[in-house]
């Protein structure tokens, strides 16, 4: 999907309802929400690069919550690099 095609076109309209119209009350919705648009659209383009998003999608999560769980020692910047 590009940013100059007709499916584009569609798309966005109906994410950005759902974002702001639908899910307003709720952030983590609006994030899920966002995170599945996203890939989405890459897919649209390319389904096979789809594992390699979604993977360093969830690792990039899980490092931000060690970091997150470790900041007042220096594990967390371990974590960082």
């Amino acid at each position: 999907m590009l940013f100059n095609s007709i499916e584009f076109a569609v798309f966005l309209p109906i994410v950005f309802i759902l974002y702001w119209f639908i899910l307003s009350r709720n952030l983590k919705q609006q994030n899920i929400l966002l995170i599945i648009a996203s890939y989405i659209f890459y897919g649209w383009w390319d389904w096979r690069f789809l594992l390699l998003l979604i993977v360093l999608s969830l690792a990039n999560y899980f490092v931000g919550i060690e970091i997150e769980n470790n900041q007042e020692n220096s594990k967390g910047k371990k974590w960082f690099i």
